[in-house]
């Protein structure tokens, strides 16, 4: 019997193209599992609840690596458990040397070995890589000025020297803000505070 396995990284991805595949090959929809969430760990529902249907000559068979995960070490480590511990077969469609069902001898273990910890290596580097570039982005992004996360809550008491100089005139609005970091709406809001303050 045939189990396949398809996961893509977020809800808004598509995961038809593995299943198409997968179907082909032969396995049935019905035993089709499939995770929308990141390969970086394999703490994912339906991976677990496929791993509870295995047995002893039962197959595995996904799309490409990748789609099994992202983490070199998690990789092998479940590569071995389902092939050593459960006696299951894992096919890799995209890679035919990821095939444990055939060359069973020594030389055939050995060889998927090393090829399992090459493609492994390399799934965790492309995620790495695409965490560089995201974090580069973002670096770059915040030297043009643009803000990430929540933004900012100013408290007028802390910048009452600011907002009494430009009350006596002594710096104008633009360099108030400037100096304050926020906006010209909260600068506003934070002087209609400490006039509220001083009424009371």
């Amino acid at each position: 019997m045939k189990y396949g396995y398809a996961r893509v990284s977020t809800k808004e991805q598509n995961e038809d193209r593995q299943i198409a595949a997968l179907v082909e090959y032969g396995v049935p929809m019905r035993y089709i599992y499939i995770d929308k969430q990141s390969g970086k760990d394999f703490e994912r529902d339906n991976y677990k609840k496929m791993l509870g249907k295995l047995k002893k000559g039962k197959i595995v068979v996904v799309k490409s690596i990748d789609r099994l995960g992202r983490n070199y070490e998690e990789i092998t480590e479940q590569w071995r458990y389902i092939t050593k511990k459960i006696g299951a077969d894992i096919i890799v469609l995209d890679m035919p040397l990821l095939n444990t069902t055939i060359h069973k001898d020594l030389l055939g273990t050995f060889i998927s070995d090393i090829v399992l910890q090459l493609l492994s290596f390399v799934a965790q580097n492309e995620r790495e890589n695409i965490r560089q570039r995201q974090a580069e982005g973002i670096a770059a992004a915040k030297t043009k000025g643009v803000r990430f996360g929540r933004p900012a809550v100013y408290a007028p008491n802390e910048y009452a020297e600011i907002i009494e100089k430009y009350r006596m005139k002594t710096i104008d609005r633009q360099t108030a803000v400037s100096m304050i970091g926020c906006s010209t709406a909260t600068f506003y809001r934070m002087i209609k505070e400490i006039e509220g303050e001083e009424e009371l």
